[in-house]
């Protein structure tokens, strides 16, 4: 909104607990680290317009989606191909100033861009040739994004100083920003509107995405007594889990408008993560004890994959906060008290 003119209060604009604080560009602190009173007005009303879109049908999020892939897509060869032009080779030097543990934590960190290609399989029931689509799809993207992502850090790093970016939640734009008030730079303008937003679309469509996956997911334990009878009710006019969409959106909405994104990532890191190494101790055991299921795909080199994943999930897990830590036993507590006293009995495998 800087771009436009407008200057919206800081506090309808930010969370209400920012662990790192808030400064502006000259580094001035306008919040001090920890709580204050605030709403992030714009994450909140986002959240509950994509649900609106999720609950219309999957067809028109899809579309919706498709659109602001494009969009994203488009703004981020634009920030390559321009940013490479003011790369500083110097700023490169040293490569991993952190070191082994800089790394591991860095990947910690940027999983989170990688959970949306989960969700995908949560949508499964609603694709045409699934065990087709699925693979495909699922392998591409990660194939392109990891390139569009390695692209990307390697163009921002070139452009300013790596500790300059430290509890930046939007590095590449105020990178652009940045430079583009430096004397003879008033091209990069231009460029810093064009990659905000696309940034912001990439943003909305990876939320769509994830609460498309997650009211999937509460539909299918519904369906399995998990969870209450209502979340697996299905729209009359749009065939969509309507209930449970607004739900998953109503929970996202509120702690979007309270909690900085780096709280969040790192609790939603730790928590799929440990569900990827489940999942993967879960394919080593069927492997074992019922061979001859009937699997429309098959992971392939034996147990060797799945026991990589489960090294590599608990790797990562193991370079976030101690404190991401202690959030996630005490989420992995309320998870299974609501098991053991509500699903456990209720489920159509119980066989008490």
């Amino acid at each position: 909104m800087d771009w436009f003119g407008i200057h919206p209060s800081a506090k309808w604009i930010s969370p209400a607990f920012l662990p790192g604080g808030l400064q502006d560009l000259s580094s001035n602190w306008i919040y001090q680290p920890g709580w204050h009173f605030g709403f992030n007005i714009p994450a909140f009303l986002i959240v509950l317009l994509l649900t609106v879109v999720l609950v219309r049908g999957i067809r028109e999020s899809a579309r919706t989606n498709n659109i602001m892939v494009l969009v994203k897509l488009g703004a981020i060869l634009i920030f390559l191909f321009v940013g490479a032009q003011f790369i500083k080779p110097a700023l490169y030097h040293p490569f991993a100033p952190n070191g082994w543990s800089g790394i591991l934590t860095g990947g910690s960190i940027i999983f989170f861009t990688y959970i949306g290609f989960d969700s995908v399989s949560t949508a499964a029931e609603e694709c045409r040739n699934p065990q087709r689509d699925l693979p495909i799809g699922i392998i591409s993207t990660l194939v392109v994004c990891t390139v569009l992502y390695i692209g990307v850090a390697v163009v921002l790093t070139g452009l300013v100083p790596w500790h300059s970016m430290v509890d930046d939640a939007a590095p590449v734009v105020n990178a652009l920003r940045k430079l583009s008030l430096l004397p003879g730079d008033h091209s990069l303008r231009w460029i810093h509107l064009i990659v905000l937003i696309g940034a912001l679309t990439g943003m909305i469509s990876s939320i769509l995405v994830f609460q498309l996956g997650q009211s999937r997911v509460w539909f299918a334990m519904s369906r399995d007594r998990l969870l209450p009878s209502f979340f697996s009710k299905v729209s009359v006019k749009y065939r969509t889990p309507a209930i449970a969409t607004w739900v998953a959106g109503i929970v996202v909405a509120i702690p979007a408008g309270l909690f900085d994104i780096g709280t969040l990532t790192d609790l939603s890191n730790i928590g799929t993560l440990f569900a990827f190494a489940l999942v993967s101790i879960g394919v080593i055991i069927l492997r074992y004890k019922d061979p001859d299921r009937h699997r429309s795909f098959r992971v392939p080199f034996g147990p060797v994959i799945p026991a990589m994943s489960v090294f590599f999930c608990i790797l990562l897990m193991a370079g976030l906060p101690i404190i991401t830590w202690l959030r996630f036993f005490v989420w992995l507590a309320i998870g299974l008290v609501i098991y053991v006293f509500y699903s456990r009995k209720r489920s159509e495998f119980y066989k008490g």
